[in-house]
C-alpha cells in the first residue's frame, strides 16, 4: 500500500456499527441527503451526500469548496457524533479535530472516480474514511493521475487513514457488492470522510 496508508478491517464490531448508523439517522433528520452537481456541467453525481460539522463539502456548477451550511436548507450541518471523534483520536496522530465529516450514500450502481481530496488548508491532517453497509472496492494510485493503481475491498466497520505520502494519492471506488452485509435494511454502502479543513 501507499506511503502513510493504513487499512483497518473491522475496527467496528457490529454493535458499533449498529449504534453510528443510529446516530447517522438522526442528523440525516437535520440534513438530509442531497445530490451534488459536477462543476461547469452540473452532471449529477451517482452518491448522495451529506456533512456534519463546523463545515461541509458540497460541488456544484459553482465549484468544489466547503461552507458552513446546508446548500438546500441554509442551516448549520449537525455536530460530528462523539463515536466518531473518538475513532479520529484514537488513529488518526493528529492534534486537532476534523472540522468535516463528508456522508457519501452508494446504492445501486453508485460510484466515485479518481481523484485527489485537495480542497483542505491542512494537508498535514490525514482523512480518515469509515466504512458501513455493503463492501466497496476502493481504487488507490500515486498522486499523479494516471499512474498505477491497486485495488482494495473495504467491508463493513472497516477504517481506512490516508496521511502522508498517501494524503494526497487518487483514489476512487470502483463499485459497491450488493448484499455483502446486512447493516443497512434497504442495502448499499454509507462511507463517513473525516477532514480537518482549516490550519490547525
Amino acid at each position: 500500500m501507499n506511503n502513510g496508508m493504513k487499512h483497518y478491517p473491522g475496527m467496528l464490531e457490529r454493535p458499533a456499527q449498529e449504534a453510528l448508523v443510529s446516530d447517522l439517522r438522526q442528523c440525516v433528520q437535520k440534513a438530509p441527503l442531497f445530490v451534488p452537481l459536477m462543476p461547469r456541467t452540473g452532471t449529477p453525481f451517482s452518491v448522495r451526500m451529506t456533512n456534519l460539522g463546523g463545515l461541509g463539502w458540497v460541488s456544484d456548477r459553482a465549484g468544489y469548496r466547503y461552507q458552513a451550511l446546508h446548500p438546500d436548507l441554509g442551516t448549520p450541518w449537525p455536530q460530528i457524533p462523539p463515536a466518531i471523534l473518538d475513532i479520529w483520536r484514537a488513529i488518526s496522530g493528529f492534534q486537532a479535530d476534523p472540522e468535516a465529516c463528508l456522508i457519501n450514500f452508494y446504492q445501486g450502481t453508485a460510484k466515485m472516480g479518481l481523484h485527489q481530496d485537495k480542497d483542505e488548508e491542512e494537508f498535514a491532517a490525514p482523512v480518515v474514511s469509515i466504512s458501513l453497509g455493503d463492501t466497496a472496492i476502493f481504487r488507490f494510485g500515486g498522486t499523479s493521475r494516471g499512474g498505477k493503481t491497486q485495488s482494495l475491498k473495504l467491508s463493513s466497520g472497516d477504517v481506512l487513514v490516508m496521511s502522508g505520502e498517501s494524503r494526497l494519492c487518487f483514489h476512487g471506488i470502483d463499485r459497491v457488492m450488493t448484499g455483502t452485509s446486512t447493516l443497512l435494511k434497504e442495502g448499499g454502502r454509507i462511507n463517513l470522510t473525516l477532514r480537518r479543513v482549516t490550519k490547525a
